[in-house]
């Protein structure tokens, strides 16, 4: 599948935040994503939407029959996708040339007109808390592979207007945005960096220098600060605390020789954040304590299981992470640090998300090249029938489940 570190941490709207992340897309794409396509089946009252990045398309299903209803075209590559506050639009990234975003009428399940926002490859979106503005992410990557510098797009919800670009560093691929609104950060793989943009000016920062390469990154709810996970050049992986009001980097949170992190989640609470990695042939996720900014006990979930995403339930009680050696999630009990029995996903997960009602986790993979989304209850941790969605699904976010 296309964009696993970028999908990990974006897609889910996450949008991304992050790790229900998320996060967080060829010519012609801007025309096609224009059209209008007759409206989907009726639904119930919450809707999921994924992303199909192979189709082009969006796949809206209810979350109360987990019936799907007609694909809607988004751009040629959809990548990343997030709802606004209020739950009228989706937004959803195009990881095209050029970079673009499709927003999607929820209330009618039909895009609108396609809205250039970079070079090329939007990789990644967030909207500000007030839902005023969405802000993209463009990697610019060139036809021959060359790297321009990344670009963040500022769009106005209310008239789906690009701002300016603002320039940050080479090979962005996430961004989240402080609770209160005000700093939007995005991590630059290439450049080893992050950059802070004030949503009041939409100037950028200096950078803020870390260790090694980022491949996601979260914040605490009280917003004080920023965990960003680093490969560690495949010989020792960190997790770097970012403090939001000086926007200077901490010690670095050491994960062990040859472990490298392949996804990042934070607890409701803020107190924890849990860490998928790869060490050597064996996968697990460690536990961050934030107040000391020290591991816990690691929890084993497979030997060569791919590890790609992870997502907490709203209570913070259960931990999902995606075992794809085995096509099964592995669920972990917060408070015991225990890991539960696998549950078969019938598909190569890539994605796990909770609902925002903590009701159902939904497991995002291909089955024989089919894309398929496995609902989880998560009271009981039985999964029900897969939901045939479309080719390479890359996203998934939720409305009208608060």
């Amino acid at each position: 599948m296309h964009g696993l570190i970028r999908r990990v941490f974006l897609g889910v709207a996450t949008g991304i935040a992050a790790a229900s992340l998320g996060v967080t897309g060829v010519a012609g794409s801007a025309s096609a994503a224009g059209r209008t396509p007759a409206p989907a089946t009726p639904r119930g009252p919450g809707t999921a939407y994924v992303a199909n990045f192979a189709d082009g398309t969006v796949t809206p299903f209810s979350t109360s029959t987990n019936q799907a209803g007609a694909p809607i075209q988004a751009g040629a590559q959809p990548d990343a996708i997030v709802v606004t506050p209020d739950g009228k639009t989706a937004y959803v990234a195009d990881d095209s040339q050029p970079g673009a975003v499709t927003p999607i009428r929820t209330a009618t399940s039909t895009a609108g007109h396609s809205i250039t926002v970079g070079a090329s490859d939007a990789v990644a979106i967030a909207i500000t808390p007030n839902g005023k503005t969405a802000y993209v992410v463009c990697a610019n990557a060139q036809p021959d592979g060359t790297l321009d510098q990344g670009t963040v797009t500022p769009v106005s919800t209310a008239t789906n207007k690009a701002g300016p670009p603002i320039y940050v560093g080479y090979d962005p691929t996430a961004i989240v945005i402080t609770p209160n609104g005000k700093t939007a950060y995005v991590i630059n793989t290439d450049s080893q960096t992050v950059t802070p943009i004030s949503t009041a000016t939409n100037k950028a920062g200096a950078p803020i220098q870390l260790w090694s390469f980022p491949v996601g990154i979260v914040i605490t709810p009280n917003g004080k600060t920023l965990y960003v996970a680093e490969a560690g050049d495949f010989q020792s992986g960190f997790v770097t605390p970012i403090n939001t009001a000086t926007n200077k980097a901490g010690s670095p949170v050491s994960l062990g020789a040859q472990s490298s992190p392949t996804a990042i989640a934070i607890a409701p609470d803020g107190k924890t954040a849990y860490v998928l990695l790869d060490v050597v042939l064996d996968e697990e996720v460690t536990p961050i304590r934030t107040a000391t900014n020290t591991l816990g006990a690691s929890v084993f979930i497979g030997s060569l299981a791919f590890p790609s995403s992870i997502a907490i339930t709203p209570d913070g009680r259960t931990v999902y992470a995606t075992n794809g050696n085995d096509d099964t999630v592995i669920p972990i009990n917060a408070a015991t640090g225990l890991a539960g029995a696998p549950i078969p996903t019938g598909s190569d997960p890539e994605i796990v998300a909770t609902t925002p009602d903590g009701k159902t986790a939904y497991v995002v993979g291909e089955n024989n090249g089919l894309g398929v989304v496995t609902p989880i209850d998560v009271a009981t941790g039985t999964p029900g029938t897969s939901i045939p969605v479309g080719h390479d699904p890359d996203a998934i976010a939720f409305v009208g489940l608060d």
